[in-house]
């Protein structure tokens, strides 16, 4: 096909602004799907993604849209995440498009990831055509959204789009503007063939399936194609495009975005970014896009020990749809054998154990989540610490450093102190504000990762009325005076339930977590000492008192010496009990850690 009628776009936008809807309403205005066909989030075709109302995983769909002009045009859009935690999705999709939808909500105005989408946008050198959205509902304010993305973006206000997905209005619109503004693909299909791989799935009986953007050349049934990453050579058994469920095609040519599939087992054999190309091709891999870093781990545990091998099979699996997650195995004194695991948020985290458990019907249980640090030990060397348990002795730490992440803030601008107050609570470094239209600040700040990653967003919400939106990136490590808090079961440390926070905050952190644990676990026939402990010294305990029974029930009458004897007789039973009795931790117990922070 000719490149000069393909155009690539993606549609992105904050959380619930509407671009599923708006993909809906593309896929109805080109044909693709007739009325009698159609549902809500027809692109959301994971049960998790419908239930809650959210895009978890890019879309691609290819379609035909003849123009006012006469011309009919091959149209490849992505609809795409809007939770900050999938960002890592879109900059795939960005890698794969030559402009971008950026859709507002004409009642809530520019958010926080509004801005992060746009400087991904900027940063891609992508064509950027804005859309106001919901112009229907009866709280829009769209002449004033308008206002804010021409001060924001520095476009023209007959630039700015007017729409509702929802009924159509305005969608002929912006189509005949995408096929206008937007550049057609570079690519020179007589090149030897060359393509970015921006996503893959794992099919139990077609293999992997790669979704590629062709760059050069062209590719067809029974060519031979190389993964440039591991010099693998396979063989293509089957090709198509996505309209919008996978549809064979005799080809995929240059700008064309589809899929592969080969005679491919191995589900670690593709790496997402990278470049499939033609054997001995001599061709130079493409740039392809960074590689995302994992910010949130917690270990993943089957409950029942015969589930390990179902547990690693499941992850290799969902590591493929999702190249964000990765995984190792690691041993738990107090779990077993599970796996330490690496997330980008804890939506990302939230969602990866829900897919787990659904789609392999898995029951795990999960420790509570924690940030990454980096350690400089007294040799020089420096090692990240992915969980409490790896923090060394601290008579081998010279200083521990902590993640830093550039925190962005949208509000309404009444809201400003409330805002500034919460982050200072946090650590927060006030960095900037600035005004965007007349009714919205952002405010810049750097905090620690670990002040935010749990209940931040909640109580930013909280603060602002449920006005307040928030994005962040992550910017480096800096020391700080922070220890590893131990917790002590019957005299035992229990690695599941370390936390790592602030020197000066570890007593507390220590007290609430033994209260927590001390409603968690249930009572003994002895008692059972909790405690915590900052390397050699004990900073809280707490005691779970043991059953007792009454053994001087019998006694109705006689000498105190026997009641002594009786009572003499239960103490060494108690001791000896203590001695060798193992105390019972419910799963429930591992997540007081978490909830103690959300208390604070």
């Amino acid at each position: 096909m000719d490149t000069k009628s393909i155009r690539n776009f993606s549609i992105i936008a904050h959380i619930d602004h509407g671009k599923s809807t708006l993909a809906d309403r593309i896929l109805l205005q080109t044909g693709l799907v007739t009325e009698r066909e159609f549902r809500a989030q027809f692109l959301d075709d994971m049960d998790l993604e419908r239930e809650r109302g959210i895009t978890i995983k890019a879309h691609p769909v290819t379609a035909d849209f003849k123009s006012a002009d006469g011309k009919t045009y091959q149209i490849n859009f992505i609809d795409t995440p809007g939770h900050v935690d999938f960002s890592y999705e879109v900059s795939r999709s960005l890698a794969a498009c030559e402009g971008v939808l950026l859709v507002v909500d004409a009642a809530q105005g520019i958010e926080a990831q509004t801005v992060a989408n746009t400087y991904l946008a900027i940063n891609n050198d992508l064509t950027i055509i804005p859309v106001v959205n919901k112009i229907d509902l009866p709280a829009a304010i769209p002449d004033a959204v308008c206002e804010e993305l021409v001060a924001f973006l520095g476009c023209a206000p007959d630039e700015v789009h007017y729409a509702s997905a929802k009924t159509g209005e305005g969608i002929q619109g912006i189509l005949e503007e995408i096929v206008k503004t937007i550049p057609p693909p570079t690519g020179d299909p007589e090149k030897p063939f060359r393509a970015l791989i921006f996503d893959s799935v794992y099919d139990d009986y077609r293999g992997v399936i790669t979704y590629l953007r062709v760059i050069d050349g062209s590719v067809k049934k029974g060519d031979k194609v190389e993964m440039l990453s591991n010099g693998k050579v396979y063989e293509v058994t089957d090709l198509g495009i996505f309209a919008p469920n996978m549809k064979q095609a005799k080809g995929l040519s240059a700008g064309q975005v589809g899929y592969v599939v080969g005679n491919l087992k191995d589900i670690r054999a593709v790496k997402v970014g990278g470049t499939l190309a033609q054997p001995g091709g001599g061709v130079e891999p493409l740039p392809g896009y960074v590689e995302p870093k994992s910010m949130v781990y917690c270990g993943l545990y089957p409950s029942s020990t015969e589930n390990f091998e179902n547990l690693r099979k499941a992850l290799d699996r969902l590591a493929l749809n999702d190249a964000s997650f990765n995984y190792i195995p690691e041993s738990s004194t107090a779990l077993g054998h599970g796996f330490r695991c690496g997330f980008l948020g804890l939506l990302h985290m939230e969602i990866v154990q829900e897919r787990l458990e659904r789609e392999s019907d898995l029951d795990l249980v999960k420790t509570a989540p924690n940030v990454t640090y980096e350690v400089l030990r007294t040799d020089g060397t420096i090692s990240e610490v992915h969980s409490p348990a790896d923090v060394p002795d601290p008579s081998f730490i010279e200083e521990i450093r902590e993640p830093i992440v550039k925190l962005e803030v949208m509000v309404p601008k009444e809201f400003i102190g409330a805002v500034m107050t919460l982050a200072e609570e946090r650590r927060g470094m006030h960095k900037g504000l600035e005004y965007i239209g007349g009714r919205r600040a952002l405010l810049h700040y750097e905090i620690p990762f670990a002040e935010i990653v749990f209940d931040f967003y909640d109580k930013l919400k909280s603060s602002t009325r449920g006005y307040g939106t928030m994005d962040y990136e992550f910017i480096g490590y800096r020391a700080a005076d922070l220890v590893k808090v131990d917790i002590l079961i019957h005299g035992q440390p229990v690695d599941a339930l370390s936390i790592i926070c602030l020197r000066e905050k570890a007593d507390i952190r220590g007290r609430k977590i033994l209260a927590r644990l001390r409603k968690e676990i249930p009572k003994h026939m002895f008692q059972v000492a909790l405690q915590a402990a900052v390397g050699a010294r004990i900073v809280a305990r707490e005691n779970i008192s043991p059953y007792r029974k009454n053994v001087l029930a019998k006694c109705y009458g006689g000498d105190v010496t026997r009641k002594r004897k009786l009572l003499e007789k239960q103490k060494e039973g108690k001791k000896r009990m203590r001695a060798i009795g193992n105390v019972t931790v419910p799963q429930k117990a591992f997540l007081a850690v978490l909830e103690t922070r959300e208390d604070e």
